[in-house]
């Protein structure tokens, strides 16, 4: 017997109430029931739409990553240059309203180191995306080790702020590291008496 179609709308619908619920509550609370309570519907419901507990899980990570690299892409997307880019990063991320989300990316993070075979998907992108996003914003000729700082430095940056709340003092190191790719990317002033392009030579 053939089971009723999913609906593939109010699978979205379903996923994203998940993944809110995930983010307030935790990791490890992702089980049929009480993430069915939680959503108004019978376990039985989510098993039509998600399948077994590994798939749901595994949609849940995978719509969490979707949902803040599409955020990343838009903000990110309008940024001139490197530099401009981690600042934008910085700011949004930062944002106390992505606190539960990123405390949730974190605790995700973790699980996949410790299962790298079950969490491939997130794993093979984590880091990919971001490194995407940012190299656009570098130019086609800048090294990806500047880029994987800027990812490294804004991660351990979060991390420090999700553990101890402490913001005045993670602002300022996150302000240091910025004006240093400020800085960075100016380009460097002649040395005096050095003839510039718009300077006649001398006859």
């Amino acid at each position: 017997m053939v089971g009723r179609p999913v609906n593939h709308q109010r699978r979205a619908e379903l996923l994203d109430a998940a993944v809110e619920y995930a983010a307030e509550y935790g990791f490890s609370e992702l089980s049929w029931r009480p993430v069915a309570a939680a959503l108004g519907v019978s376990p039985t419901t989510l098993v039509h739409h998600f399948g077994t507990k590994e798939q749901m899980l595994e949609a849940i990570l995978a719509r969490l990553r979707e949902r803040i690299f599409e955020i990343a892409s838009d903000t990110l997307g309008e940024q001139p240059d490197l530099a401009t880019a981690a600042r934008a990063a910085w700011t949004w991320s930062s944002d106390p309203q992505r606190q539960a989300e990123f405390r949730l990316f974190f605790a995700v993070y973790g699980r996949a180191l410790q299962a790298p075979d079950l969490f491939a998907g997130f794993l093979e992108h984590v880091v990919a995306d971001w490194m995407s996003l940012l190299r656009d914003a570098q130019g086609p000729h800048t090294e990806p080790a500047t880029a994987t700082l800027v990812i490294a430095t804004i991660r351990g940056l979060l991390l420090d702020l999700l553990a101890t709340g402490d913001r005045d003092r993670v602002q300022n190191a996150a302000e240091s590291f910025l004006a240093s790719l400020e800085h960075t990317a100016q380009p460097p002033a002649p040395a005096l008496g050095t003839v510039t392009s718009s300077t006649p030579s001398p006859a």
